[in-house]
């Protein structure tokens, strides 16, 4: 028997129950995946609440993990039982002590990097790697605007961000979190809750602004973020922490500057099973350099997953966070 992480309706984290139940054989194409180390993330949180419905009741949640190989399916020719490997993709399901997911999204996990790092840092990391590499490449010299630099995706752009000469401002809530941010690597770091961060970016910047703003909160930031872009600068909208943005009039675009817009997502980037594996493999690079470190804030058993949910969407998490089946 297995343990694996259901709910049976959308709402808060007293939705979240632990079941027993039997592993899943693996159909054609797919793998079974003993977890080591599970990710968790606020796309779980917007499942779990319904701002991105789940299909069918009960469901599993999570869909980040690292961990052992313990059955292949038919026509499954990419691994063996016994590799290492790790998820940031598939269906939902990774909060569990295993996982049945199709080939095509899992990568092979080099021997020198941890279960516990490939789960906290597969979709943070791949995010991270599309939107500093792909969405917009960052040079040396640029000058972006990173909210929520302290959290999980934050901390590790602030520091590849740095290893690529890049001045990034982060925004962050507390004192703590702005000297973590700072240590990670972030240029300069803005207390939203006790600045003005348009102004305090028109002052770190001498009026010039940023050529990237990274905003994953979402409804609450979307005007401020906008006002933080130099004339044609990108806005990347990659989140929905405070709700999502709506209602946007495109004439704004051009009132502030001719800017452009962007929402992208991880599986807009990994559509393949090369550029997947590509992407990690940049990914585990920087890890395995030591330019990035992966920082692991919290670790909850299953049986605290309601907890961990408490402590992600109270803000009073750091780094990542991780749940040990």
């Amino acid at each position: 028997m297995g343990r694996q992480v259901q709910i049976r309706r959308h709402g808060g984290s007293d939705v979240l129950e632990v079941v027993e139940q039997h592993p899943e054989q693996p159909g054609a194409g797919c793998v079974r995946v003993a977890n080591q180390a599970i990710g968790m993330n606020f796309i779980d949180v917007y499942g779990r609440e319904g701002l991105y419905p789940i299909p069918s009741f009960p469901s599993g949640l999570g869909t980040e993990g690292a961990g052992i190989v313990e059955a292949v399916g038919d026509g499954v020719t990419a691994f063996s039982p016994g590799d290492r490997v790790a998820y940031a993709q598939g269906p939902l399901g990774a909060y569990g002590s295993w996982h049945c997911l199709p080939e095509k999204h899992l990568v092979a996990l080099p021997d020198d990097i941890s279960f516990e790092t490939a789960a906290a840092a597969m979709l943070k990391g791949m995010t991270v790697q599309y939107l500093l590499r792909q969405t917009h490449c960052v040079e040396a010299g640029d000058t972006v605007l990173f909210h929520a630099a302290a959290g999980g995706v934050g901390s590790l752009a602030c520091q590849w961000a740095n290893a690529l000469g890049v001045r990034l401002i982060g925004t962050v809530s507390t004192p703590e979190k702005a000297a973590r941010a700072r240590e990670l690597g972030a240029w300069a770091t803005i207390d939203y809750t006790r600045e003005d961060v348009v102004a305090r970016v028109r002052e770190l910047t001498d009026g010039r602004m940023c050529d990237v703003v990274y905003d994953s909160v979402g409804k609450d930031t979307w005007e401020m973020s906008l006002d933080c872009l130099a004339p044609r600068g990108l806005m990347v909208s990659f989140g929905n922490a405070s709700g999502p943005v709506e209602g946007v009039n495109l004439a704004i675009l051009n009132k502030k500057g001719s800017l452009f817009v962007t929402r992208p997502s991880l599986a807009g980037y990994a559509t393949t099973p090369e550029r997947t594996r590509s992407m990690a493999a940049e990914l585990f690079e920087v890890i395995r350099s030591g330019q990035v470190v992966v920082p692991v804030g919290q670790r909850f058993s299953l049986d605290r997953v309601g907890e961990a949910h408490d402590a992600l969407t109270e803000r009073r998490t750091t780094g990542s966070t991780i749940l040990i089946p």
